[in-house]
């Protein structure tokens, strides 16, 4: 009787008994945010005391009595020399645990995530057409400064898949990962002109809206989200409702200490027949993100949506109309708002309006790089794109002058005259205007219209026009109106 309690009890300690661990995104070959307090964080056995031991620094902390514990290590300097991060635990019963990383790195670390424009790896993917110039690109992808984590493709791990670790850049990781082709590209820029490593961390998901990767919490941002967080969506993505990817696809994450984050998403909401509430969700997005990680001022940089022939797809629940993209675009320009935010623009990047995943996605990668740059890391790079500031008519002119940011070197990138713009008198019929750049502005006007009060530009799905700045970035697409929009086709339209 003596022995089988003995067993008994044995067994239940064992039950008990917590082991030490880390997350997943800790790992063999990764790579730790520079000039930052870096958290390291995990699970043990409670009250057991933890000993982590990094680049000579030594931080002791207790577990708490669900076992879980979290030290910071001080801000380290960037390094590319390979070294052990240790952690020890000390338990109750002097039993010691280690669990040892190797080849660890210090550098850039940035959190790339969105819907499957992100997700589209360098290379073939299955129903799409391959990226550009990939096996070319896959010949030079070896960067072993250049750090790769892959989180999961799927709601559940498949088979074969590999993720969840960290790898070394290469043409074989970047293929058997399937790892996002514009992350790779702006990673391997980030290697390139900054001379430190560089870690990127990929959680996205094709089709997906935006409420999704939401936290509970982001619907309380705006009066106007309230309750959105438990409403039942349409999704391209059957199962995936609002919080349900922040739960699985961000909170793992977390705070694992990154300098900012690349967002690629919004045709699932472009579906929807969304306008400005769009931008709210941004910038509710973009708060609860910084919130979660502590960093209310950390870059936040996002791509402008694609040109692609929404309004011909008759297969969603919704019949959309020409205006629903260039209103998610207005929503995207809104969201700007928000300090320490950035929008590269893409209109440009299309060879095949017809295809919602464009194969272009070196450009892409180089222009998010090239926004982190500048406005992150304070080079002299000219990365914004030129955006509508104000609109002034001059007394008895049939004329309009368009003011802009950015307008350094405005011209025609194909020397043609400027096109996609339009005009408006207070009918508000809009007829294709004539625009001339003239000392750093931009005059439209129409022999249609004699009496202009508006202007829209590159208002249409599929608008690639010729104004760019300088740097050769397009000018964002705008209008000067703020007059009703419809979306959706009428049902007895359809």
């Amino acid at each position: 009787m003596r022995l089988r309690i003995l067993c008994l009890f044995l067994f239940v300690a064992v039950c008990l008994r917590a082991d030490l661990a880390c997350p997943p995104i800790f790992g063999d070959h990764m790579v730790l945010q520079r000039d930052l307090p870096v958290a390291v964080w995990g699970t043990a056995e409670p009250a057991a005391t933890v000993t982590v031991r990094f680049a000579a620094q030594e931080k002791v902390t207790t577990a708490d009595a669900d076992g879980r514990w979290l030290v910071r290590l001080d801000a380290l300097p960037a390094s590319a020399e390979p070294r052990e991060l240790s952690i020890s635990a000390l338990n109750r019963d002097s039993r010691i645990e280690n669990r040892k990383f190797r080849d660890v790195l210090v550098g850039e670390v940035w959190f790339c995530s969105g819907q499957s424009n992100m997700e589209k790896q360098l290379g073939p993917r299955r129903g799409q057409q391959p990226t550009d110039h990939y096996q070319e690109e896959l010949t030079r992808a070896d960067c072993p400064p250049l750090r790769l984590f892959q989180g999961l493709h799927a709601l559940k791990p498949k088979e074969g898949d590999v993720t969840l670790v960290w790898r070394p850049c290469s043409a074989e990781s970047l293929t058997t990962m399937e790892f996002s082709a514009a992350a790779y590209y702006f990673g391997r820029e980030l290697v390139r002109e900054l001379g430190v490593p560089v870690g990127l961390i990929h959680s996205s998901f094709g089709g997906t809206r935006i409420e999704a990767w939401m936290p509970p919490a982001a619907f309380a941002f705006n009066p106007a989200l309230r309750g959105l967080e438990s409403a039942t969506y349409d999704s391209w993505v059957k199962g995936v409702q609002a919080t349900e990817l922040y739960a699985v696809r961000v909170t793992p994450y977390v705070p694992f200490t990154l300098r900012g984050w690349l967002w690629y998403q919004g045709e699932a909401n472009v579906m929807n027949a969304e306008h400005l509430e769009y931008a709210a969700k941004m910038r509710a997005l973009i708060a609860s993100w910084r919130a979660a990680w502590g960093r209310p001022d950390a870059p936040f940089y996002f791509a402008q949506l694609a040109p692609f022939t929404y309004s011909r797809i008759k297969v969603w629940p919704k019949q959309l109309t020409g205006d629903s993209l260039p209103a998610l675009w207005e929503a995207q320009v809104a969201a700007l708002d928000v300090p320490h935010t950035g929008l590269i623009p893409t209109t440009d990047l299309v060879a095949n309006v017809k295809d919602i995943h464009p194969t272009n996605k070196r450009d892409v990668g180089l222009r998010f790089a090239r926004l982190a740059l500048a406005e992150t890391y304070g080079k002299a790079v000219a990365a914004q794109a030129t955006r509508f500031q104000t609109m002034r008519r001059p007394v008895f002119s049939k004329k309009l002058e368009l003011a802009f940011t950015s307008a350094a070197g405005l011209r025609s990138r194909d020397g043609q005259p400027l096109t996609h713009f339009q005009i408006a008198g207070p009918d508000r019929k809009f007829h294709p205007a004539d625009a001339v750049i003239k000392n750093g502005k931009v005059i439209v006007s129409s022999p249609s219209v004699a009496k202009p009060v508006a202007v829209r530009f590159a208002w249409d799905e599929t608008a690639n026009p010729n104004l760019v700045n300088a740097a050769g970035l397009p000018a964002l697409p705008f209008r000067t109106d703020d007059w009703p929009l419809v979306l959706e086709v009428p049902k007895e339209a359809k």
